[in-house]
């Protein structure tokens, strides 16, 4: 691990069953941690096209789909994947650990 990154330790692992999303808030940061295939992601918790809670929202595979006016994005790479939605989901870097949840939050 880069000692430069700073980062920041969200949940425990076993927080978020499989194929589930929580919201975490950290500082001023509102998150979804998701669980999919084994594998976390994590993005920003609020739509980008309105007040929907991403973690509230529908998620197939790696697609969340806003439960607000149904916009979808791939957790993955925050990228439109339905609209009403246009701009793309800030998404984070997980950082490799073995019982928690952590991010690179630039």
């Amino acid at each position: 691990m880069d000692l430069n990154v700073k980062t920041l330790t969200l949940c425990a692992k076993g927080d978020v069953a499989e194929g589930t999303a929580i919201k975490v808030e950290a500082g001023d940061l509102e998150l979804a941690v998701y669980h999919v295939e084994g594998e976390f992601y994590v993005t920003d918790d609020v739509c980008t096209h309105g007040p929907g809670s991403l973690s509230e929202g529908y998620l197939d595979g790696h697609e969340i789909e806003c439960d607000f006016h149904n916009g979808r994005f791939d957790i993955r790479d925050g990228k439109v994947t339905a609209p009403p939605c246009i701009m793309e989901l800030k998404t984070y870097r997980v950082i490799p650990d073995d019982t928690m949840v952590v991010i690179d939050p630039s």
